[in-house]
């Protein structure tokens, strides 16, 4: 089944100049297994194809179960060369977030136990 990448792992981005930087963490190490699979550099330099204008690398961080991106020639310049709004790169993680990959369904009904209910945040008070 398809999935937003948003409802199985977690993000984090910034940058290094004209870099930006984009770690991918998985919820456990079966998701793992499928991102190193499906979320390929290939697919992560489609995903941001009017933003990367350079290459980008992968990286697996096996120990915290991520797969790290940095996309070259994607800020602009970068910091206050860049005439972008996000120059720094700070939402290219949530960006990718929402990135479809392929995933077997019984995976999704593992996450479905794990996760919090619906109204988590809210309060009755």
């Amino acid at each position: 089944m398809k999935v937003t990448l948003s409802l199985i792992a977690q993000a984090r981005s910034g940058d290094k100049g004209n870099l930006s930087d984009i770690s991918l963490f998985a919820k456990n190490e079966h998701i793992y297994e499928i991102f190193k699979q499906e979320v390929t550099a290939e697919m992560v330099k489609e995903h941001f194809c009017g933003i990367c204008k350079g290459e980008v690398e992968r990286f697996e961080v096996p120990n915290v179960l991520a797969l790290k991106f940095v996309l070259h020639d994607a800020l602009g310049g970068g910091g206050p060369l860049s005439i972008r709004i996000d120059n720094l790169g700070k939402s290219l993680g949530a960006a990718l977030l929402r990135m479809e990959i392929d995933i077997p369904e019984e995976y999704m009904r593992d996450l479905e136990r794990i996760r919090p209910p619906r109204n988590f945040g809210e309060h009755a008070w």
